[in-house]
């Protein structure tokens, strides 16, 4: 009789792998480097996961869902919409900074190495972005009506091209080791993209 799944190795997985990803690249991370640090035997992955794609879609999943529930918050709250929008990106701007800009935006990062290659990898991106979309868009649409963002676009486009926008300023501030995408991002990019 198969033993009862476990929460906890499963998160130990999830955490491990989201560490080996965002550092070096899916390719370069094998299931056993995840395995040994996450402390559980390797047959153990495929108890959890039925495959390395599988594991993919699930380690996006687990990182998109801390910052769902730490940093979208954050353009649900009072206030201005555009200043929420900016707040947020800085959030997420603060936290790629914390680790000296090195590992970009693991969405942005899996799109380019899985995206093409791994259906599992592809759907969950585009269910973050549409996730992410539409915390954006309910912001955006709450600015718009005379609150101070433009309405001669789409809430959603407005949506779409903050998120792309944050993409390159990922990619770019990954390359350069520095802030300054990030702070043009918020200083020309979010007034030019909102007024």
């Amino acid at each position: 009789m198969p033993r009862p799944s476990n929460p906890d190795v499963r998160r130990r997985l999830l955490e491990a792998g989201l560490e080996h990803v965002h550092t070096r690249g899916f390719a370069a991370s094998g299931i056993k480097d995840i395995t040994d640090a996450a402390g559980v035997p390797k047959g153990s992955f495929y108890a959890y996961f039925p495959s390395k794609d599988a594991f993919s879609a699930a380690i996006l999943e687990h990182y998109w869902s801390d910052i769902e529930a730490r940093l979208l918050p954050i353009l649900a709250a009072k206030g201005a919409a555009q200043e929420r929008i900016t707040r947020f990106f800085h959030a997420l701007a603060d936290e790629h900074e914390s680790r000296d800009f090195l590992l970009g935006c693991l969405i942005g990062n899996l799109s380019l190495e899985l995206g093409s290659s791994s259906e599992p990898a592809r759907t969950e991106i585009l269910s973050i972005l549409d996730r992410w979309g539409e915390a954006l868009t309910t912001c955006v649409r709450s600015g718009q009506d005379g609150a101070g963002i433009r309405d001669d676009l789409d809430a959603a486009e407005l949506a779409d091209l903050l998120i792309e926008a944050w993409e390159g300023a990922a990619l770019r501030g990954k390359v350069t080791r520095s802030r300054a995408p990030y702070d043009r991002l918020e200083t020309v990019t979010i007034p030019a993209l909102l007024r």
